[in-house]
């Protein structure tokens, strides 16, 4: 039996009585998990294994299956479920965490991520528009796909007033040295966009969320995030398609 701490990404039912959880956890990536007699478990147990629970579980291997011991919880993420924005958007962020993160991955700042991402979606101190730039921008430099926003590929100017971000390859040049025949995909932005971008991507965990940006250019920031992150994965989230219609 092995205990580890995680938080609940999906739960798919069974038959009639038990289900599959798939949990995200710091040290072995998402594991999925049998949980045997899911619909008669009530109380402190039941929550454990609900969707977005963050919980202690007590798991056994037999073969190459794992099966549910025991769960205890140690925060539920209550207060997600009281607005269908907020409940959809951290839908989104389990979604897209079941697609990036493999078994057997050992990242803790993913888990990190994860926590404070919906600690902050949940007591409603930070929007939900930056929470998700947050997440997008910041969980891709996790799994490799930094962008590179050191300086201008052509010129090496570091704070160009206006620039071009390249979707397709994370760098960037000013507007001197964009030639704009280029068939990449590009998008026009401001510094101040730029640098919500550095410090998303380049800031300690506990200075991640700790910066504000006007109304305008978090509405830039989250169309370079979004792009970025659906282009680099390559693919589409239903539970995104469904959020953009209730925002």
């Amino acid at each position: 039996m092995t205990t580890v701490e995680g938080i609940v990404l999906k739960e798919r039912s069974v038959g009639e009585q038990d289900k599959f959880i798939d949990i995200l956890t710091g040290e072995s990536g998402v594991l999925e998990v049998s949980v045997k007699g899911a619909k008669k478990i009530n109380g402190k147990s039941g929550s454990s294994t609900q969707l977005l629970a963050y919980s202690r579980f007590c798991i056994d291997k037999r073969g190459s299956y794992l099966y549910l011991n025991s769960a205890e919880p140690i925060h539920i993420f209550y207060g997600l479920r009281n607005s269908l924005t907020k409940i959809s958007l951290a839908s989104y962020f389990a979604e897209i965490m079941r697609f990036c993160i493999k078994p057997e991955a050992q990242n803790g700042d993913i888990m990190r991520l994860m926590l404070n991402t919906l600690h902050y979606l949940e007591n409603g101190k930070r929007s939900e528009k930056m929470l998700k730039s947050v997440f997008e921008l910041r969980l891709m430099s996790e799994i490799g796909y930094m962008p590179d926003i050191v300086a201008c590929r052509g010129c090496g100017a570091y704070e160009p007033a206006e620039l071009y971000f390249c979707i397709d390859s994370g760098g960037f040049y000013c507007a001197d040295c964009f030639e704009n025949d280029s068939k990449e995909n590009y998008m026009k932005i401001k510094l101040p966009v730029l640098s919500a971008v550095r410090h998303i991507v380049l800031a300690d965990f506990s200075r991640l969320f700790n910066f504000r940006v006007s109304d305008e250019t978090q509405d830039r920031l989250s169309a370079l995030a979004e792009s970025y992150a659906l282009t680099h994965l390559e693919r589409s989230f239903g539970t995104l398609d469904f959020y953009k219609t209730i925002e």
